[in-house]
């Protein structure tokens, strides 16, 4: 099959399409013809070899965690899903990757919503964890009043979604081209940079109860003055969090977080409600995997990039 893959660490220009061996599920797996996968900041952390000490890989390694896709293979002691079913879900997140080829082997999984077209259900799975994870940490619920550091991205647009769904305020920065887009997913919108702490204080008179950072932007200080501690803010961008006393959250490597996947069929139903959508940045094949890495690293991107196949 092909699939996205790198042999050594370094920038985007390191990814190859090679062919590779298919794989096969294991008990309690299942294999899907891949029609989306995403892509997280963690592909590019980890093929630029940011995570090789945390995260030991044998190389080549084959990118991505999260696909949606036809099922076509079933492993042992799997009752739920049968062949020709649609899916959504996550690879085994301790091998951090396999989802960016032709076929994938999921570890969880959701059906997938008609509310969701392929390549949106293709880029919600990691995103849908990683948000329901630091919102189970912060305990997130009715009343409570969110700031979401990097709302447009990815992750963002997802956790002010789920957040909502929960009952919270929330409270979003993002460049101001993307203001309007991030009221329309439920959020109040402000501006990242300095100043923060006035501009969050404005619109949240009594203070804000938790605090998730996706950019990894240095904010970590003024977001726990916001805050009011350093235990009601996460990070899942911020590598020095630890100086600050701020729980960094990661789904894999060492002193990762049990995984949240219970947030996928979560994630369904709201769509399915019509409470729920993911937002794309853009769409690529494999073969232009350096320009879909590259415009991840950028930071930039307003919502999900996805390959299609």
């Amino acid at each position: 099959m092909k699939a996205l893959q790198f042999s050594a660490y370094g920038p985007a220009d390191v990814l190859e399409v090679a062919d590779v061996p298919e794989p096969h599920p294991g008990p309690g797996q299942i294999r899907v013809a891949v029609r989306a996968s995403g892509i997280t900041p963690a592909d590019w952390y980890t093929r630029s070899g940011r995570f090789r000490d945390m995260i030991p890989l044998r190389l080549p390694h084959v990118l991505g965690v999260d696909a949606a896709g036809v099922v076509d293979e079933v492993g042992a002691g799997v009752f739920d899903v049968r062949p020709g079913d649609a899916v959504f879900g996550l690879v085994d997140l301790a091998k951090h990757g396999g989802a960016t080829a032709e076929y994938a082997v999921l570890a969880h999984w959701a059906p997938k919503p008609d509310a969701l077209s392929w390549e949106q259900a293709g880029g919600a799975a990691g995103n849908v964890e990683t948000a329901t994870r630091v919102l189970d940490r912060l305990k997130v619920g009715p009343g409570m009043t969110l700031l979401i550091e990097g709302a447009a991205g990815g992750a963002g647009t997802v956790a002010i979604q789920l957040a909502v769904a929960r009952g919270a305020t929330v409270i979003g920065t993002a460049g101001a081209r993307n203001h309007e887009f991030v009221t329309g997913l439920g959020a109040t919108p402000t501006t990242y940079g300095p100043g923060l702490a006035e501009r969050v204080t404005a619109l949240a008179p009594g203070g804000v109860d938790a605090v998730l950072d996706f950019a990894g932007s240095g904010s970590l200080p003024d977001l726990v003055n916001l805050a009011g501690s350093p235990d009601r803010v996460v990070t899942i961008a911020d590598m020095g969090a630890e100086k600050y006393g701020v729980h960094l959250s990661r789904s894999a490597g060492p002193g990762a977080d049990p995984t949240a996947t219970h947030g996928l069929a979560e994630a369904a139903a709201l769509a399915e409600q019509g409470r729920f959508t993911v937002p794309l940045a853009a769409t690529f094949t494999i073969e232009e995997g350096r320009a879909a890495h590259e415009l991840s690293e950028t930071g930039h991107a307003r919502g999900k990039i996805v390959f299609t196949f």
